[in-house]
């Protein structure tokens, strides 16, 4: 991946198995997301990461290294609009936590 780092702007690291919206994050990629976090340094490179993005996930997955963040059905439990926004507020309070 290195010889391409500087060819790209977003690398985005899946953390559950592709497929369908619902599953469990997968705690081993955490180590994935710090070893691409590394090889980016201090490129302009957004890290995005897509699975199992909860308010329970997300700080650790911004600790690290994580800089963007695809929520799916965290985000459209509850069925309404105030929900989703109440979803929202969550993932954005977890994920500015130090």
């Amino acid at each position: 991946m290195a010889y391409v780092l500087d060819r790209v702007d977003l690398i985005l690291v899946m953390t559950v198995n592709p497929g369908f919206g619902g599953q469990s994050f997968i705690p081993s990629t955490l180590e994935k997301i710090a070893r691409v976090r590394s090889l980016i340094g201090d490129r302009p490179i957004r890290l995005q990461v897509d699975g199992g993005v909860t308010p329970e996930t997300v700080g650790a997955i911004r600790q690290a290294g994580a800089d963007t963040f695809v929520a799916g059905s965290a985000i459209y439990k509850g069925g309404s609009e105030a929900s989703y926004r109440s979803n929202i507020e969550a993932l954005r309070a977890a994920a500015a936590r130090p």
